[in-house]
């Protein structure tokens, strides 16, 4: 695949949009701005592709509102001011990418929202619920409630961390630079344009002065270890000028505009990897022969009336391992329900869980996309 097709044969993508861009330098929310992304973000939608947005600015809105000209230190005016630009960010979002034909719903996450593992599973829940309703998530950092200790730190973080939530196959950060140099072009007019790398590569962090230095404080530094987070789970990077004329219809297009830091692996192989050498088995399911052989030979997903006997005792969203009568080790994948849960669903249809559980959810034990098959050596 070359590097213009990537972003075309993208089929979700997140957009990450900064401060700068959103208030336009600090002066209050740039309604034309956000229309114009809105509209964009419209064209892709309503052309089959599922977008969410994760869009920084209520700090900058709510000091405008409050009428602060400098930023506060106090940790609970910054999160006063975020609690009243967020109601500006929501409501422009809103009327801009409803009158492009779209809804919108907005959410909040923090680092804590992501570390949980069940808390993770049910913000992805959300999202990709939101996307199959046609819906596009506007996501921003919970400023209100965060802390010095569970802050993302800044947005590129944010949006890199949502492409890997919701799997998406594309990240596009929006800057107020043309793209990726060698050097910083404000300082030197000489400094050489990066049109394309791999994501990861240890150069593009040393290019731009490594984590924690001056040169890196916020700027190019978050964006390249936000690309190389996100080719974590497969997806590559975009990174160009926010104000370019149709900037994201053209980098859809195939358009060589701004950086493409590439995913080394794919999507699947990613996720995959990931489960398959990286978590550690909190428990197991016995299946019998017939589960056994659709997800060995047909690729299903685990459905619980094929469940014989639960082990361990695992949370939902804990690896486990897939056994089959022998004791053979099936797959591996992460689990829709805790192992208590799981007990109760053993031999069940799904038509049965909301009787048994109280509540209907996922009517599989573990989703094929969430499961490793082990190959015959």
């Amino acid at each position: 695949m070359t590097a213009n097709s990537i972003l075309q044969s993208a089929s979700r993508i997140v957009v990450k949009v900064g401060s700068s861009l959103v208030t336009n330098e600090g002066r209050g929310l740039d309604e034309r701005a956000i229309g114009e992304w809105a509209r964009q973000l419209a064209v892709l939608a309503h052309g089959g592709r599922e977008v969410i947005m994760v869009s920084s600015g209520a700090i900058a809105e709510g000091m405008k509102r409050l009428g602060w000209t400098q930023r506060p230190n106090a940790i609970h005016e910054l999160q006063a001011a975020a609690a009243v630009g967020q109601m500006g960010l929501a409501q422009m979002y809103e009327t801009k990418l409803r009158q492009n034909g779209l809804g919108s719903a907005q959410v909040l996450l923090t680092h804590a929202d992501l570390a949980d593992r069940e808390r993770y599973l049910n913000a992805r829940s959300t999202l990709l619920t939101l996307l199959r309703l046609r819906v596009v998530p506007v996501i921003n950092e919970n400023d209100t409630v965060v802390n010095d200790e569970i802050k993302f730190g800044d947005n590129d973080t944010l949006g890199a961390l949502v492409a890997n939530l919701v799997e998406a196959d594309a990240l596009i950060i929006l800057t107020d630079q043309r793209g990726l140099y060698e050097s910083d072009p404000r300082k030197d007019p000489s400094a050489r344009f990066i049109d394309h790398a791999q994501a990861g590569d240890p150069k593009l962090e040393q290019m731009a002065g490594g984590v924690g230095s001056s040169v890196g404080r916020g700027g190019m530094i978050t964006k390249i270890l936000a690309a190389k987070r996100a080719a974590g789970s497969g997806a590559s990077t975009a990174i160009a000028w926010g104000r370019e004329h149709d900037v994201l219809l053209r980098l859809v297009a195939g358009e060589a505009i701004g950086t493409l830091l590439e995913a080394p692996t794919q999507k699947m192989q990613a996720r995959k990897q990931w489960i398959s050498d990286h978590l550690q088995l909190r428990g197991a399911v016995l299946v019998d022969a017939g589960a056994a052989l659709r997800l060995r030979q047909d690729g299903k997903s685990l459905l619980p009336i094929g469940m014989l006997a639960v082990e361990g005792e695992f949370s939902r969203g804990d690896v486990i391992a897939v056994l089959d009568e022998s004791r053979q080790e099936v797959g591996r994948g992460l689990a829709n329900y805790a192992s208590a849960e799981a007990r109760l669903l053993c031999r069940k249809a799904s038509s049965e869980f909301e009787r048994l559980l109280g509540y209907a959810a996922e009517p599989e034990m573990v989703h094929r996309d969430n499961l490793v098959i082990q190959r015959a050596a």
